[in-house]
């Protein structure tokens, strides 16, 4: 069973993807900028296998790649698979599950590295819900509508977020680790043009957590039904907070219950669009986080808010040069190296 993230006091990480094509080169400038919490890096220019989605991909019942797609094959008979899918997750056997380089060479990279004591390490898997509603059968019906592959689906990327979360746990010997589940389709909670149901992303969602031992979060890079989310208890929340701040602290009452009993909030403060990040400067960023904090700070403790919290960019950094990428990652550290200066003074 998932267990929350100690607190990590405003330090800073990634999100998830970025515009590198060589992994040695995309860790180390990942472990140089975040020491303390590292995280295995996607690379999704490196080819079609390593977008988000297809790099979680590996063992789907039925799956095809048809002109860049990711499919379902529904006539062949998947019944097999899919009750294999379900005996490996009653057994805990995740072994099958394991990641081959092709489809993540950034964290088959990450692994191998040394670290220096960190506070923790992290990854992330594609969710469920995002999964289901981007792969569709040979009808274009997307897979989430269909219960019984909604949940096996849940259940094989229980198996691959267990896999990694213990490829994490072997590098430092027991080093807390932290497994973000992308979520970017729950910003079509409570749509009526893409219905989604709330009973489906929660067992879901536990599907994932009851498996994991660490720490277990979820990433939205869009405006969603934040008190859903945090209903589900995840370890972190991570959200776009340069451009939905406004949205996210309509669940005050709901973020100072999370905060609370332990939960973190990774503040998503550093545009990860160099086109919009351009336009800011290191102090605009930093005078911009403080202005969250002092909002956050005016009905929570300073100390809670700052020792449940992580500094990040606003999503994954895929469209920008490797030069653009390590100026938004170092703009985060810069503003986490400040307020924890700041809090610890």
């Amino acid at each position: 069973m998932a267990v929350h993230l100690a607190p990590p006091g405003s330090l800073a990480t990634g999100v998830g993807s970025l515009p590198h094509t060589d992994p040695g080169k995309a860790c180390d400038d990942v472990i140089s900028i975040f020491p303390q919490l590292p995280y295995a890096p996607s690379l999704p220019n490196r080819g079609l296998l390593e977008n988000i989605v297809f790099c979680d991909s590996e063992r789907l019942p039925g799956r095809a790649i048809r002109e860049g797609r990711l499919l379902v094959d529904r006539e062949a008979d998947l019944s097999g698979e899919m009750e294999q899918v379900y005996l490996d997750y009653m057994e805990g056997n995740y072994s099958p599950y394991a990641v081959s380089a092709e489809y993540a060479s950034g964290f088959y990279e990450f692994k191998n590295r040394s670290f220096n004591s960190p506070f923790s390490l992290k990854c992330q898997v594609t969710g469920p819900v995002t999964f289901g509603m981007q792969v569709v059968d040979a009808g274009k019906r997307p897979l989430y509508y269909d219960s019984q592959y909604a949940d096996v689906l849940s259940k094989l990327i229980a198996l691959r977020a267990r896999w990694l979360e213990q490829a994490l746990t072997g590098i430092t010997g027991g080093t807390n680790t932290l497994v973000m589940v992308n979520e970017p389709y729950l910003a079509a909670l409570g749509s009526s043009v893409v219905p989604i149901d709330m009973d489906t992303v929660r067992s879901g969602w536990h599907d994932i957590a009851d498996l994991l031992h660490g720490s277990i979060g979820i990433h939205c890079c869009s405006n969603t039904d934040w008190n859903f989310i945090f209903s589900l208890d995840p370890g972190v929340v991570s959200f776009d907070a340069y451009a939905t701040t406004k949205e996210f602290l309509l669940y005050r009452d709901d973020l100072f219950t999370y905060l609370e009993r332990g939960g973190v909030v990774a503040w998503g403060v550093v545009p990860a669009d160099n086109r919009v990040f351009s336009g800011e400067t290191p102090e605009s960023l930093y005078e911009r986080y403080m202005g969250i904090r002092k909002e956050v700070t005016a009905y929570i403790p300073e100390k809670l808010f700052d020792a449940q919290s992580i500094i990040t960019p606003s999503c994954g950094i895929r469209f920008a040069t490797e030069t653009e990428s390590c100026k938004i990652m170092e703009t985060a550290a810069m503003i986490s190296a400040r307020v924890r200066g700041k809090s610890n003074s």
